[in-house]
């Protein structure tokens, strides 16, 4: 009888984020050990669904690194980062265009098997995410980079507005070329959050959240503002594949996005417990 009772409890206190949640728009931004992991990925795709079922109007975004990686090494193609970006010659743009377009196809299937209704979209669909190429880093010629100059949300919008879950490979198309350019998923998550005002902007990833000592789990910090984020990255707390996300967190409240989170998604519906509960178990960042 007591876990029964509990179970009502978390219910109840699970119902005013739902009440202020309802009808709002959430962007997730989906990577790290859940592409690779099944259980991991379900129980992530089972958290969107039921965001969906109760009012919420989830968007997920989605990378595919290690995928992209494999095939080329398969292909015997030398896998090579500049700064974070991957070089991407013209081969390279035709495997991340394949691999992208499997793995969201993948992702649609599954949150339909679950009862959800979703859409496989990519940046390149009706323009969605326009992009210049990126400038050369360190001297060097990136390929096909983008850098994000627009999204063009009414797509997006109508999904929402009807109850389908938008899943969003990030791929650009050139504003002036029209070819396809490869983006980075946290960076493109961003710019569609603040494109659409959207109420939060979570980013899945392999760690607890923004630590004071990267080591240690405990040091978990629960709450930041833009400021206190600023005075970390300063000292060197917040850095190397931190720093990105971090940034991709502080464009987005730029923009409007009320609060941003950076959560871990190892931890068994952790989506669920950072939007749903009173404590949370990521980093939330705030404007102030």
């Amino acid at each position: 009888m007591d876990e029964i009772i509990n179970k009502a409890r978390v219910l109840i206190e699970a119902l005013p984020y739902i009440q202020s949640f309802y009808d709002k728009t959430v962007v997730i931004k989906y990577g790290g050990a859940a592409m690779t992991d099944n259980d991991l990925r379900r129980s992530v795709l089972k958290d969107i669904v039921f965001m969906n079922y109760v009012g919420m109007q989830p968007i997920l975004v989605h990378g595919g690194g290690p995928f992209i990686s494999e095939k080329m090494k398969e292909r015997g193609k030398e896998v090579k980062f500049v700064n974070g970006y991957r070089v991407t010659d013209e081969e390279a743009i035709e495997i991340v265009d394949d691999e992208l377009t499997r793995i969201n196809r993948e992702i649609v299937r599954e949150i339909i098997s679950l009862g959800g209704s979703a859409i496989s979209l990519s940046g390149k669909d009706d323009r969605l995410i326009e992009v210049k190429k990126h400038a050369e880093i360190e001297g060097e010629d990136i390929g096909f980079v983008g850098e994000i100059t627009k999204i063009n949300g009414d797509v997006i919008q109508r999904m929402i507005t009807s109850d389908i879950i938008p899943v969003i490979a990030p791929l650009g198309v050139g504003a002036k070329d029209g070819f396809t350019y490869n983006i980075n998923a946290d960076q493109s998550a961003a710019e569609i959050a603040r494109s659409l005002g959207a109420l939060k902007f979570v980013l899945l990833t392999d760690v607890r959240g923004i630590l004071k000592d990267t080591q240690d789990p405990a040091t978990l910090i629960p709450h930041l503002s833009v400021a206190e984020v600023d005075a970390l990255i300063e000292s060197g707390v917040i850095a190397g594949g931190m720093l990105p996300k971090v940034k991709a967190c502080i464009r987005a409240l730029d923009r409007g996005v009320k609060k941003t989170h950076i959560i871990d998604v190892k931890v068994p519906h952790g989506l669920l417990l950072e939007i749903f509960t009173d404590e949370g178990i990521g980093t939330e960042i705030v404007k102030r």
